[in-house]
């Protein structure tokens, strides 16, 4: 099992609990997060941070507090005009608003439109298309060398499958991973792409203007089974204006993109790790159905999402009060020791495997959390039919950011 590290340079038993700050990115990016957490779950659990690069903001660190949140819409909004779903409040409010960041009865009235493209029936028919690309995928990695498993597997397998939803042009499939990380990066990142809002939104608006094309084609006639052709003609959707296109589309090509590309990194580091889970699954292949949930839950790719408090409340026995910004830790949540038992293990027999917050919770929990199992189940299915074996060649470079636990290269070689 991976060492559980500490913060580079401090003491985290020393610090006062009211001085805990988990809003760094630099948490994540050292993976140094989990016991700060552990204190906080310990002795802070619904925790207010008075002092933050974000402002003032109550931390949600354990599970069923998490799902309290998550549940109760008449008290915490999503709204982009109250600040959205991260906390960094959303600079546009609700000029550039997606479904995510929308309240009912317009949030279901949206989400309904796009959700048939990832319901049962067409992920059966799917299924094949999947594999048939991951089998190639898998087939042209080369022997005996280093590569980087995100770029040749992780972005490449996850664009595929969104050029597939949108109906995009394949040649240009790698925009959609381009305007994902541009979407969604840290402006202090050393490597950021854009390094303000005004430098983002010029590549968004260039990203809108490449779907604008597209909904045009697609406003008449049969309705295709692409996202983007139920957009433009569902009730709900069809009269948004650009900026909400770009907002939804952005919503669309990060949930599609970051928590599957990153648990297809983070599931294979994580059995790199943990080879005795690996030799567990190549004794009993039928752990697929709980190993795909325990990545994800592992991995948890989201690390928060964001509430603003509509009215005066209580939780925890601490009183937030109406305008407070509520950020709930699913990086917490889904090592809650009173939820699930030995969190900080990799577990691929794991009971009740599918008690993780990772796709989120109610009305607002990934509305492409089957289609991001099936991904993750069918290359394991693979990996395992070619007895593959892994070694890592390097540390894993990860991202600069509060948001997304995102892994952007990892060295390996196939032994």
């Amino acid at each position: 099992m991976s060492e559980v590290k500490q913060p580079v340079g401090i003491d985290v038993s020393n610090i006062p609990v009211n001085e805990i700050d988990v809003s760094d990115p630099l948490l994540y990016q050292d993976d140094s997060f989990y016991p700060l957490f552990q204190r906080l779950r310990k002795e802070d659990p619904v925790h207010f941070c008075a002092e933050s690069f974000f402002g003032p903001f109550w931390s949600i660190t354990k599970y069923d507090d998490i799902m309290k949140v998550e549940l109760d819409h008449e008290t915490y909004s999503s709204e982009a005009q109250l600040g959205g779903i991260t906390i960094r409040d959303n600079p546009f409010g609700n000029q550039m608003a997606s479904f995510i960041t929308m309240d009912q009865p317009q949030h279901t009235a949206q989400r309904k439109t796009v959700a048939p493209a990832v319901a049962p029936m067409n992920l059966r028919k799917m299924e094949e298309m999947i594999r048939t690309r991951t089998i190639e995928v898998l087939d042209s990695l080369p022997r005996g060398e280093t590569f980087d498993w995100v770029d040749k597997v992780s972005i490449e397998l996850t664009t595929m499958m969104l050029a597939t939803l949108f109906d995009f042009p394949f040649n240009d499939r790698r925009l959609l991973t381009y305007w994902s990380d541009v979407a969604t990066v840290n402006f202090d990142a050393p490597d950021a792409m854009v390094k303000d809002d005004e430098e983002r939104m010029a590549v968004l608006q260039e990203m809108g203007a490449y779907i604008v094309k597209l909904w045009a084609e697609r406003t008449e006639g049969e309705v295709g089974h692409d996202m983007i052709s139920m957009m433009a003609q569902g009730e709900a959707t069809k009269d948004m204006d650009h900026m909400n296109i770009i907002a939804n589309f952005v919503l669309l090509i990060v949930g599609g993109n970051d928590t599957t590309r990153n648990s297809m990194s983070g599931g294979l580091l994580a059995m790199i790790d943990n080879p005795d889970q690996y030799d567990k699954l190549r004794a009993d292949p039928a752990l697929m159905k709980t190993l795909v949930p325990e990545i994800i839950r592992y991995q948890s790719a989201i690390i928060h999402m964001r509430r603003t408090a509509l009215k005066d409340t209580e939780l925890g026995g601490k009183k937030i009060s109406k305008g407070d910004k509520v950020v709930m830790w699913y990086v917490s949540g889904n090592w809650d020791e009173e939820a699930i038992e030995d969190p900080d293990k990799f577990i691929i027999d794991r009971k009740k495997a599918r008690r993780h917050l990772a796709f989120g919770a109610g009305i607002h929990r990934c509305v492409g959390d089957r289609l991001a199992e099936l991904q993750l189940q069918i290359l394991w299915e693979e990996i395992l039919k070619r007895d593959m074996k892994f070694e890592l060649m390097g540390p894993p470079q990860r991202i600069f950011s509060n948001f997304i636990r995102g892994i952007k290269s990892m060295p390996v070689r196939i032994m």
